[in-house]
């Protein structure tokens, strides 16, 4: 079998990476930014922080900030828009997957114009030509955008999330500078940070999985648990290893896919606009419950990087258990609600929640076959 990786081009870690922006801007030519960042990291004075070494080295840019939690279709065209009022060369995203995945179907239409249709860009669309250049600053250590070939957009009429895979859309540099997240607030930081195991866990386990990415799971795996507790305390050492951790579960599911537990939460953020973390993080030890009978021994090593002890010594079973109930301790630790209704969560939307899910582009990658009505009862347990 063959397998296709597919990474970001150029990648900068550590704290001060930021710094080096104006260095990438200028060693590609790139002389006209227009910067990408949600209304909150402007509020908050986050964006400045990268808007000011801009500014300083005498770098012109456009602040573009129109952009939800979950952005949507509006928020893409006016986007565009915005970037060719300035005849942007080059985007700069700054925030977490809210403004890289606006910045991806914006710099993806710019240059292949056919797809103007934000629709038209859902599932694999046939783009033609690599998006505007994105330069991407996470603030949050979750999605992992900056490294991955995926992006969802909110349809708003039609209350659903579709997601985008285009190779074409992923940054050509990404700034992973855990100082960028030290003024994450804890409830973010926490479901962020379980989202990015939701996307490590889902990769590993999903039917797309090969040794390259099992590797760059299992290690984010690794990561995310020792560290994530630390970083909703803000310590440094634990904002810098979730950078880090959030980053690998990117480059792995990137290029295998994912899960239900994905199918699931995207129809909960566009009907209710819960956030997409959160939607993973409530979903997470539901999902992989259901899913256990055909993963075969890979709950074993999931345990493990978790930090369970004397995994070898446990049956199958008991080791599925043991790594289920870390993930249910980790989210309980970090302060991730139980029960649906605590979201606002409607019973009598289930139905139409699961037909969506169904629908998803992460479906067909679930290690077990799943229908409709088993994801009804997955939503009913948790409710």
């Amino acid at each position: 079998m063959v397998t296709r990786i597919i990474l970001n081009e150029t990648s900068y870690h550590g704290a001060g990476a930021v710094k080096s922006i104006v260095a990438e801007l200028a060693a590609r030519g790139l002389k006209n930014p227009i910067v990408f960042s949600d209304p909150d990291l402007v509020k908050f004075g986050v964006t400045k922080k990268v808007t000011d070494i801009l500014a300083k080295a005498k770098v012109k840019y456009t602040l573009y900030s129109d952009i939800k939690p979950n952005p949507t279709i509006e928020n893409v065209k006016n986007g565009v828009k915005a970037a060719k009022k300035a005849k942007a060369d080059c985007i700069v995203a700054i925030g977490g997957g809210s403004s890289m995945d606006t910045a991806k179907a914006v710099g993806i239409i710019i240059t292949n114009p056919k797809f103007a249709d934000v629709r038209s860009l859902e599932g694999v669309a046939p783009t033609k030509k690599p998006c505007l250049p994105i330069l991407a600053v996470p603030t949050t250590a979750g999605t992992a955008a900056e490294v991955t070939i995926n992006y969802v957009i909110t349809d708003v009429e039609k209350k659903r999330k579709f997601v985008c895979v285009d190779p074409h859309d992923i940054p050509v540099v990404a700034f992973v500078d855990p100082e960028m997240m030290a003024t994450m607030p804890k409830g973010l930081t926490a479901f962020t940070g379980m989202d990015a195991l939701t996307h490590a866990i889902e990769g590993y386990i999903t039917k797309g999985a090969c040794p390259m990415t099992d590797m760059m799971h299992l290690e984010a795996i690794r990561l995310i648990s020792a560290n994530l507790r630390d970083a909703v305390a803000n310590k440094p050492s634990g904002r810098a290893g979730m950078a880090l951790g959030q980053y690998i579960a990117g480059m792995g599911f990137s290029n295998v896919g994912l899960g239900i537990d994905h199918s699931m939460a995207h129809p909960l953020s566009a009907v209710y606009d819960i956030p997409h973390g959160m939607a993973c993080a409530i979903l997470l030890a539901p999902v992989l419950k259901f899913n256990a009978p055909a993963t075969g021994d890979r709950y074993r090593e999931i345990a493990r990087a978790m930090g369970v002890k004397d995994v070898d010594g446990l049956s199958t079973e008991d080791a599925r258990k043991a790594a289920i109930d870390a993930v249910q301790q980790l989210a309980d630790d970090v302060g991730i609600p139980r029960k649906l209704s605590e979201l606002g969560v409607k019973e009598e939307d289930i139905p139409f929640l699961a037909k969506s899910a169904m629908a998803d582009a992460c479906t067909p990658g679930n290690p077990r076959d799943v229908t409709q009505p088993e994801i009804e009862d997955i939503y009913k347990s948790i409710y």
